[in-house]
Parts: structure tokens; C-alpha cells; sequence
């Protein structure tokens, strides 16, 4: 199990499944910075439907995170990021298949943002 600082979990499996798709590949290779989905699709060349399921697996699996951008105009915008820096594949010592993520360090900011995201979602 791949664990996230916001203590929710993701299995091996959803890793993995994330990372062996080629339209979630794509977005990693395109998200430089935080995008909307809208903007994921146009950057991946991937219909806007395909790119929501896709950012839903990879938010799932804990390789994307997303960020709520609170407009004045009560239209807030989701983007998303990469939330993570490498992932490891090893075998543990009962010889299964083990996922190390390794995270970006937040800022105070960021994680008063991180915050702020899932009181929203709560809400």
C-alpha cells in the first residue's frame, strides 16, 4: 500500500494500473505545471471524458493531486499536479510487489492549501 501525507492509502495495484496506461503516461509527461483538465486534454491530445477518468485514477493512486483555485466569482477551478518525484517497484521479503512514492516537499503555503482543498471537499 502507497501511503499519501494526507494519510489516505492507494493499493500496488492502482499505481501500477496508473502508470502502465498511455494517456495517464501522457499526462505526466505534460503536467509542468498545475493544469485544468481542459488543458491536460489539449496538451495529451486526449478526449476531455477520457482525460477526467484518467486524472480520476491517477488522483486515486495518489499520483496527482488536485488544487481547488477559489475564484470571487464563486466559479472555482480544479487543477491538478504531479504528487510525486520517482516511484520504486521492489519485491518485500514475503517476495509481493512493493510501491515506494516519493513526494515534493511542501511549502507552509502549499500545505495550508492542501488543507483549505480537502475542507472544500468535505463541505
Amino acid at each position: 500500500m502507497v501511503r499519501d501525507p494526507a494519510g489516505e492509502s492507494s493499493t500496488v495495484e492502482e499505481v501500477l494500473a496508473a502508470l502502465y496506461d498511455d494517456d495517464c503516461r501522457a499526462i505526466v509527461r505534460n503536467l509542468e505545471e498545475p493544469m485544468t483538465a481542459s488543458e491536460i486534454s489539449d496538451a495529451c491530445n486526449v478526449p476531455l471524458s477520457t482525460t477526467y477518468r484518467k486524472l480520476e485514477t491517477m488522483v486515486e493512486a495518489t499520483l496527482l493531486e488536485e488544487l481547488t483555485e477559489i475564484r470571487s466569482d464563486g466559479h472555482h477551478t480544479t487543477r491538478y499536479r504531479l504528487d510525486f518525484d520517482q516511484v520504486t517497484v521492489s519485491v518485500d521479503d514475503d517476495r509481493r510487489l512493493a510501491v515506494a512514492v516519493s513526494r515534493p516537499a511542501r511549502t507552509p503555503d502549499e500545505r495550508l492549501a492542501d488543507m483549505w482543498s480537502e475542507v472544500s471537499r468535505e463541505a
